[in-house]
């Protein structure tokens, strides 16, 4: 809109620009093809001898009779018969077919004049016929011109402003719906599942609004059926594994028990036991995508207590967990489903943590948060975000022993998402170098203690 304006605008410009100009150029031509008129008539009176006095003229002109040393030899009723009009150089440039501007007060009149000139009579003997009109009303008429386009423009401009503001504003409405739609679907990601019902609402009007809403919701249900069928053909093969995968756990555990085959049950365990929990997670986010769990088992608890609970399984590991939680921390959640999403954070800190990891719960600005820090080589703040997405690992994460798939960050914050709050890493104050921080909101105080079920939160 605004370029359009600026074009508007210098149009507006360029017109009255053109339009003043043509105007200025018409008037004064007007005024000099009269005087050149009455200057040829006077002329014509020269050289038959029949110059009256005084010289007969129209309205306001001024004529003059001058020879070549500058005498006055007849003029209008209205022209000094002593002084001519013109000096010397002016004369000579007004007879060279040029428009000449004096003061009127040579004349004793307000305003200015204009002077045009012409020769008449023998060339031994010429004279110089001068004729003037008063410029002074023609200057005034051009000033008000001016002004009036100069105060009227900017108002038009306003004003038209206005209008393709209004215009372009009801024109784009269902742009901007179209835009908020896609929007609202962009943030609960529903495109699939029950909720595919979810598409862009489509105008009335057969315009190409219409047609824009129509190709976007064919695009959407395009979408829907890949990812349809992406998350058909992970939850399908993340089943059929557990059952063979199962199996084969038991056989290596019973022929560990039993001595058989050296230490290669024990070795193949830890691969098998990987690829059933790779399964079970892609299992649950398959899930996720299709919004096809049940529905969160919500209960007021104390953060306290699921942090201090954590950690207990932990204690054997590598890096020892440390907890701080000292204030009261009451949220209504999955119990189960947060403390998955809190082990899975503790997890990926015993991957790469020195020495310490320290778990805490506190209130922050009407916030429950839950942190978990460690000592490890931290995360560089461009991939603080990237670590979330599915089978995302950074490259000191990729060794066979010590990295994981991919998905338990991502399964965080599907997790967390679902229980109403937010994940991320933040900056870490020293000793820690990686931060990770669960925002969930506090338990509302009327439904302390109070078990319920709830819809998943989108």
């Amino acid at each position: 809109m605004i370029i359009g304006l600026a074009g508007v605008g210098t149009a507006l410009i360029m017109g009255g620009l053109a339009v003043f100009g043509a105007l200025t150029y018409s008037v004064d031509r007007t005024l000099d093809n009269e005087a050149l008129a009455t200057a040829e008539e006077v002329a014509a009176m020269v050289n038959d001898n029949k110059l009256p006095s005084p010289i007969p003229v129209s309205g306001a002109q001024v004529v003059q009779v001058v020879d070549a040393q500058q005498r006055v030899l007849g003029g209008s009723a209205t022209a000094d018969r002593l002084t001519p009009l013109l000096r010397p150089h002016e004369l000579a440039k007004a007879l060279s077919s040029e428009a000449v501007m004096i003061d009127g007060v040579r004349l004793g009149v307000t305003g200015p004049l204009r002077i045009r000139a012409v020769q008449a009579a023998p060339a031994t003997a010429p004279v110089s016929i001068i004729v003037g009109l008063p410029y002074g009303d023609v200057l005034a008429t051009r000033t008000a011109l001016r002004n009036a386009l100069l105060i009227t423009f900017p108002l038009l401009l306003g004003a038209l402003a206005l209008i393709a503001w209004r215009v372009i504003g009801w024109t784009l409405r269902p742009v901007e719906q179209l835009r908020a739609g896609a929007e609202q679907i962009s943030k609960t990601r529903r495109i699939s599942g029950p909720m595919r019902g979810e598409r862009l609402a489509i105008p009335q009007a057969a315009d190409e609004i219409h047609a824009l809403a129509v190709t976007l919701n064919e695009m959407l249900d395009r979408l829907a059926d890949a990812r349809e069928r992406q998350r058909s053909f992970v939850a399908d093969a993340a089943h059929e594994l557990r059952s063979p995968l199962a199996s084969i756990q038991t056989e290596l555990e019973v022929a560990q028990r039993l001595g058989e085959g050296g230490t290669l049950p024990a070795d193949l365990l830890v691969d098998v036991k990987r690829l059933s929990g790779l399964g079970a997670d892609l299992l649950l986010l398959a899930r996720a995508d299709a919004d096809a769990r049940a529905p969160a088992r919500l209960a007021t608890i104390d953060a306290r207590d699921l942090v201090a609970e954590v950690p207990k399984a932990y204690s054997g590991a590598r890096v020892q967990v440390n907890v701080v939680a000292h204030e009261p921390v009451m949220i209504m959640v999955d119990a189960e489903e947060l403390g998955r999403a809190t082990g899975n954070l503790i997890e990926n800190a015993q991957r790469h943590a020195r020495t310490r990891i320290e778990v805490a719960a506190f209130v922050d600005q009407d916030q429950a948060v839950i942190s978990v820090s460690d000592d490890g080589p931290g995360i560089p703040p461009e991939d603080r975000e990237r670590v979330f997405e599915r089978f995302t690992r950074l490259d000191d994460a990729r060794g066979r022993n010590s990295g994981g798939a991919g998905l338990g960050l991502a399964i965080v914050r599907e997790l967390v998402i679902r229980a109403g709050g937010t994940v991320a890493f933040t900056a870490a104050q020293p000793p820690w170098n990686t931060r990770a921080e669960l925002r969930l909101p506090m338990a509302p105080a009327q439904q302390s203690g109070t078990d319920l079920v709830a819809h998943p939160f989108p």
